[in-house]
């Protein structure tokens, strides 16, 4: 969300700034300014009606109490008119303020100055490297070698077959040591970022209401790519039944209330960003950074035929979440460089080689205004693969939260800035362990940092 005020005042910046997103993205702002226009106009004709409207009808009293009814006839014809012209306008008023939210809300962030220009991945800035890819000769595929791998039961350890018999495609159980060290690795990031980094560690809901996703940018635009909950079944009705008995007005409440679209999460962003939600926060409380290790569960609607083997893109998978809450843009982009300095520490313990990139405009999330990914080096693949994206959102998400700060007592809210990171994906961190400890016989090294979470076990054999 955007502040309307700030677009009538510097309609260029905002034009240029949507064209470096996408070419012709800018000319959005005439329509912003029509529908703007619209609406203060509405607004303006409302305010005048009710004037004449408020200022007749005290007149009407004094003309009938002078008995002069041709005069109180007058007055009253003018209050009728006025009170015509305000419903019109409150119809014109809500109608154009629905355009222009609907306009606002489904709008990029605006990106930073120094982030690069460029329509996708191809034009995005290596910053820096870490680590010596590692030579292995004929490398397997993290598929090939979770599948070879078996149970103390006989059956794989990354067992796709089972999991696309009981859920489809994109989806694996991972059993045994594999299922193990997946646990492992998610203990290990927590520890990190708890114990060494300051995170907090929440235990967030997986349920949220289409509003904490608007608020942090997935809706309306994304929805697509969101599995959505609903409905309400025989059972639940029989129970508000027995409960309520003959009181109809509970039970239609209770139904409204199951009945709302519910949504599993995408990314722990959500919960965690919206824990700031309508509230104005004590200045001396900032930074706040937050962590949790969620499932994340994402249809992958724009990404068919994109890495339908093994565990790279999946519906359901694990991840680290990191969010910080900070006061404006200085203290954000110094937090962005620090949030992207605590993922990348997991990396490095785990000794994984890896880049960190600069995304350019058209490959930045949506509700972001800079962001480094990390990409992991899969010898398989020959390449880096992201594993971690960290954002630097502005007062984006916290325009659309309404979360704000008070910097001292008496003084004016300003709207918190926000920043989100993977601290990392699990699944893809699995996956890097699994190609690059991987050994000629099939086996895997557990990396050291790893084994006290594992009963001590050094190799997966």
């Amino acid at each position: 969300m955007f502040d309307i005020r700030a677009i009538r005042d510097n309609p260029d910046a905002f034009r240029a700034a949507w064209n470096r997103r996408k070419p012709g993205l800018g000319d959005i702002v005439d329509q912003i300014h029509a529908h703007d226009a619209a609406l203060r106009k509405a607004v303006t004709d409302k305010q005048d009606a009710e004037k004449v409207r408020n200022e007749n009808s005290k007149l009407i009293g004094r003309a009938k109490a002078e008995k002069n009814e041709e005069e109180a006839a007058r007055l009253m014809a003018l209050v009728a008119e006025a009170k015509d012209t305000i419903e019109a306008a409150g119809e014109q008023e809500a109608a154009a303020r629905a355009l222009l939210d609907d306009i606002l809300m489904g709008l990029p962030n605006l990106p930073l100055a120094d982030v690069p220009e460029g329509e996708d991945e191809e034009s995005n800035v290596e910053q820096g490297r870490w680590g010596e890819p590692k030579r292995i000769n004929n490398p397997k595929d993290h598929a090939d070698l979770g599948e070879a791998l078996k149970s103390d039961a006989g059956f794989p350890q990354m067992d796709f077959d089972s999991a696309v018999k009981m859920s489809g495609a994109r989806f694996v159980a991972l059993r045994g040591p594999l299922a193990r060290m997946e646990r492992a690795l998610a203990a290990f990031m927590l520890d990190l970022q708890t114990g060494e980094h300051g995170y907090e560690e929440v235990s967030p809901p997986l349920l949220v209401k289409d509003q904490a996703l608007i608020g942090t940018g997935q809706l309306p635009k994304f929805e697509e790519d969101l599995f959505t909950v609903t409905g309400i079944d025989a059972k639940t009705m029989n129970y508000l039944i027995d409960r309520y008995g003959a009181d109809h007005a509970k039970i239609l409440a209770e139904i409204e209330e199951l009945e709302s679209k519910h949504f599993l999460i995408p990314t722990a962003e959500v919960p965690l960003t919206n824990l700031v939600r309508e509230q104005i926060l004590d200045a001396s409380r900032l930074p706040l950074r937050f962590t949790a290790h969620t499932p994340c569960f994402r249809s992958e609607a724009g990404s068919a035929g994109r890495d339908t083997k093994g565990m790279i893109r999946l519906h359901q998978f694990n991840k680290v979440e990191l969010v910080s809450i900070v006061e404006n843009e200085e203290a954000g982009l110094a937090e962005l460089e620090r949030m992207t300095g605590c993922a990348e520490e997991v990396l490095k313990r785990l000794d994984l080689p890896f880049r960190r990139m600069l995304l350019c405009t058209g490959d930045m999330g949506a509700g972001a205004r800079k962001t480094y990914d990390l990409e992991v080096w899969l010898p398989s693949q020959n390449t880096y693969r992201e594993i971690s994206s960290c954002s630097y959102c502005g007062d984006f998400q916290a325009r659309r939260m309404d979360a704000r700060f008070r910097k001292e007592a008496g003084a004016k809210p300003e709207f918190v800035h926000t920043l989100n990171g993977s601290g990392l994906a699990v699944g893809r961190t699995l996956v890097a362990v699994i190609e690059n400890y991987q050994n000629e016989d099939g086996s895997i090294t557990v990396p050291e940092v790893l084994r006290p979470y594992m009963g001590g076990l050094e190799t997966i054999a």
